[in-house]
């Protein structure tokens, strides 16, 4: 879908910062975070909600791999959410730690880099 930014950014036109990869899944950091570490979760064919992907059981059993992940880099718990009206692309937000320390302000490519050099790569674990 063309003017989905996720799909954009499946389809590498539009770069991101991520965190996992595989042929039906990506995970990228939120570039308005929340948490250090904040990831969205995305399959990457085109899906307007969660629940509209047809195999729930195979998307969440990635989330729960990277929300592992996440909780092993970070020494935190990992919030989960399912929310978004604003990209109609199926998508989980991973939060590691139980407050938000960032205000959801962007940030820079550097702050950004550095992020994704702490939190990459999800291996199977």
């Amino acid at each position: 879908m063309v003017e989905c930014i996720f799909c954009q950014i499946v389809a590498g036109e539009i770069p991101s910062y991520k965190i996992y990869e595989d042929k039906e899944f990506l995970a990228f950091l939120d570039i308005f975070p929340k948490s250090e570490g904040h990831t969205l979760v995305i399959p990457k064919t085109h899906y307007s909600w969660v629940w509209d992907y047809p195999e729930p059981g195979k998307y969440f059993a990635v989330v729960t791999k990277i929300a592992k992940h996440l909780k092993k880099i970070s020494g935190q718990d990992v919030r989960g959410l399912i929310f978004g009206f604003d990209i109609p692309h199926a998508h989980v937000h991973l939060m590691p730690g139980k407050t938000n320390q960032f205000d959801g302000q962007q940030l820079s490519a550097e702050e950004l880099k550095k992020i994704q050099q702490v939190f990459t790569t999800v291996k199977n674990e």
